[in-house]
């Protein structure tokens, strides 16, 4: 048995406590072995908090992925939308031009002509004067 073993195993024939009375030795002995199960135990909670440590640091790796995955999307989505702003505003001045020529036709032939007004589409983008669309969207499609 080694030195150790004895010193764990509270044994009484370890000559570093055969000075001491035999209460004195009990309590040096007892304390040591407390002393090691406390440092044993502060390296686990040590081990445990590195790990969760680790696991947190990988989920906001994760986390800063995906935002960085939702902000190009976003990119993505904001010019398809200035896209979609420019045909708009190409589209309505087409739209009134076509008005203006249908206004012309109809002062110069006499014919009457339905001339819709346009809405401003910058205040009442609801109110375009285009016929209604169903729009397909998918489950998938808000999801990154």
């Amino acid at each position: 048995m080694t030195q150790q073993q004895q010193v764990s195993s509270g044994s009484d024939s370890d000559p570093r406590y055969a000075r001491f009375g035999e209460r004195k030795r009990k309590r040096m002995i007892s304390n040591r072995e407390s002393a090691r199960r406390s440092r044993m135990r502060k390296q686990q909670q040590l081990d445990d908090l590195i790990g969760q440590g680790s696991q947190l640091q990988d989920e906001n790796n994760l986390i800063t992925q995906r935002i960085n995955d939702a902000t190009q999307m976003y990119l993505g989505v904001a010019s398809d939308n200035n896209v979609l702003r420019a045909q708009l505003a190409e589209l309505t001045d087409r739209l009134r031009s076509l008005n203006s020529v249908l206004q012309i036709v109809q002062e110069v032939s006499g014919l009457v002509v339905d001339i819709p007004e346009l809405p401003d589409t910058l205040l009442e983008p609801w109110k375009l004067p285009c016929p209604i669309q169903s729009i397909a969207a998918s489950a998938d499609m808000f999801q990154y």
